[in-house]
């Protein structure tokens, strides 16, 4: 289908039209010429800003055009997600050089739609002249898309080649993600005549995404002249494999350290669960003077939320509000990090300070927050409050929902939690979600509802399912179900001590005494061993830690006069 051209103003078609008769235009003065450029540049901070009404306005007002007016504004309608208004204006036209056509290549290459590959193929055969930009921008298209057979017949087509044309290559073959496609970066990165600094890390990269931090290694010490860049790849390929030491060493020797090295160091700790070497690792960061920014505080937040530190976090708190302005992320961070230290009015104050900033993530994690301790009924209604916000809730959202009515024991609550998320979101259940709703309805005494919720599931019940309803069995003192339960469990993950501690426990609590040591004798046969609870608590500043068992503490004789305490009064209670 045709489409009409945008209109061009008859002083620049008449000027067009003498031009391509071959007649020669009369001169323009110098006053003309530099009131041209001056609208260029104009024009081009208009498209640097994303105006794009503006750019087309003040184009459409200028009295005088040159190429590099027309190839400005093309350049701007190419970034566009849509093609289409590109190369209606490429059509409408003038005069086209070099630069025109390699802009709507570039558009038709970079647009996700499927028709659109085809048109830059097309566009490409019928380009007057091709140079190395035109034929890396083909070749970029069809390695993104990981049509890496076609990318490798034109780059063999290619009269001249340059270290972007390889290096497209390479970056597509690694993209692929097969063995097979290693190899062929590899080989190609052999054959390369002159490797820069983008192929090195290009490769590292590769390998480090392949998880083969081995050869990502080997090359890393092969570079004549690692950068920054080189260095943060080869931390972040060992951290993601959990080789938290090897990443450090390789930061410890970085001759020069950007916010980027920082944060991945940072971030690697804390996804690694070494959340005290974050924390540490950011006082450092701090004491150099080199600035954290949105994704370190995001970083050493959760690290924060998951020891837990209160104080630190607060403290971090404070430095993100001297900082800058918290954006969502650092809000629901922060939301996290206080609910999971304890502080719950101010993950409340945090939630209620975003107004309309608020995400997914936020009404996920204050909903989290209220079942982390203990609010079923605030969860609810949030929940309800998120539905008349028009927040579309997802399958986190119903595991903390399903966990706060566990704790509550709202069963008919969960399960209309339950049904809501199936039948009114179409969300599919997964194994937490059954895990829940087997929890919930088993303490509640409803134990055939349970094990027919267990035998109804599409999938395989795992440990977390008969777990809970292990536990739902013993707390209601029904040993057939509970050694049918433990069985189970025990064949799914046979080195676990929870199921024999739980039916010992049964056999202990009817006082079956003989029954209890042959569960304890088999433990010893089996090699099992219950691992000692701990837990802990920062006060002031310092990490106190408490081991089941555990003497050494040195408050432990007041601590136990403490709890015997509690205990006494918990008995005189019952």
């Amino acid at each position: 289908m045709r489409t009409r051209p945008p209109p061009v103003p008859a002083a620049a078609h008449r000027r067009a039209t003498a031009t391509a008769a071959g007649a020669a235009p009369a001169p323009a003065p110098a006053a003309a010429d530099d009131l041209v450029m001056r609208h260029n540049r104009s024009l081009a901070a208009l498209l640097r800003a994303g105006r794009y009404g503006a750019a087309r306005r003040l184009f459409d007002a200028l009295p005088a055009r040159s190429v590099v007016t027309w190839n400005s504004l093309l350049a701007g309608l190419a970034r566009r997600p849509d093609a289409r208004a590109a190369r209606e204006f490429f059509d409408a036209m003038p005069v086209r050089d070099a630069v025109s056509w390699n802009t709507l290549l570039a558009a038709y290459s970079a647009s996700p739609h499927p028709d659109h590959l085809a048109a830059a193929r097309r566009l490409f055969d019928e380009m007057p002249q091709r140079d190395v930009v035109t034929w890396n921008t083909l070749l970029g298209a069809y390695a993104r898309r990981g049509l890496m057979d076609e990318a490798r017949r034109l780059f063999d087509e290619m009269p001249q080649r340059n270290a972007a044309s390889w290096n497209t290559m390479v970056t597509g073959f690694f993209a692929a993600g097969q063995a097979g496609d290693v190899c062929s970066a590899r080989a190609l990165f052999n054959e390369m005549p002159d490797k820069d600094l983008v192929s090195w890390n290009t490769m590292i990269s590769g390998y480090t995404q392949a998880s083969d931090m081995k050869e990502s290694e080997k090359l890393f010490w092969e570079m004549p002249d690692p950068d920054t860049v080189s260095w943060n790849l080869i931390i972040q390929g060992f951290m993601q494999k959990g080789e938290a030491e090897h990443a450090r060493g390789f930061f410890d020797r970085m001759p020069e350290r950007g916010t980027i090295s920082w944060n991945t160091m940072i971030s690697g700790y804390e996804k690694n669960g070494n959340y005290i070497s974050s924390v540490k690792l950011f006082s450092k960061m701090l004491e150099v003077g080199e600035i954290p920014d949105r994704h370190t505080f995001s970083s050493v937040l959760a690290a924060c939320a998951s020891i837990p530190m209160l104080g630190l976090g607060a403290q971090i708190h404070q430095l993100v509000e001297k900082s800058f302005v918290p954006d969502t992320a650092i809000s629901n961070a922060l939301i996290t990090m206080y609910s999971r230290c304890g502080a719950l009015n101010d993950a409340e104050a945090i939630f209620k300070q975003m107004h309309t900033k608020k995400d997914l993530v936020s009404w996920n994690a204050l909903i989290g927050c209220y079942e982390h301790h203990g609010r079923a009924t605030k969860a609810l209604q949030l929940f309800k409050e998120m539905r008349r916000a028009k927040v579309m809730p997802t399958h986190i959202t119903f595991v903390s929902l399903l966990s706060a009515c566990v704790n509550a024991g709202l069963v008919s609550e969960g399960r209309m939690v339950f049904d809501t998320m199936v039948h009114e979101y179409g969300i599919v259940a997964r194994i937490e979600h059954y895990a829940a709703l087997v929890n919930l309805i088993g303490r509640h005494g409803q134990l055939d509802d349970a094990l027919e919720v267990i035998n109804s599931m599409p999938m395989a019940p795992d440990r977390s399912v008969w777990g809970a309803f292990l536990g739902a069995c013993t707390a209601k003192k029904n040993e057939p179900l509970a050694q049918m339960a433990a069985k189970e469990l025990s064949t799914i993950n046979p080195d676990s001590s929870a199921p024999y501690v739980l039916i010992h426990n049964l056999h202990a609590h009817e006082g079956k005494w003989g029954s209890a040591a042959v569960v304890r004798e088999e433990m010893e046969r089996q090699g099992i061993y219950k691992q000692p609870g701990y837990s802990w608590i920062d006060l002031e500043g310092k990490m106190h830690v408490f081991i089941s068992g555990d003497t050494w503490h040195p408050n432990a004789q007041e601590i136990f006069s403490v709890l015997e305490g509690v205990d006494r009064t918990c008995r005189d209670w019952s």
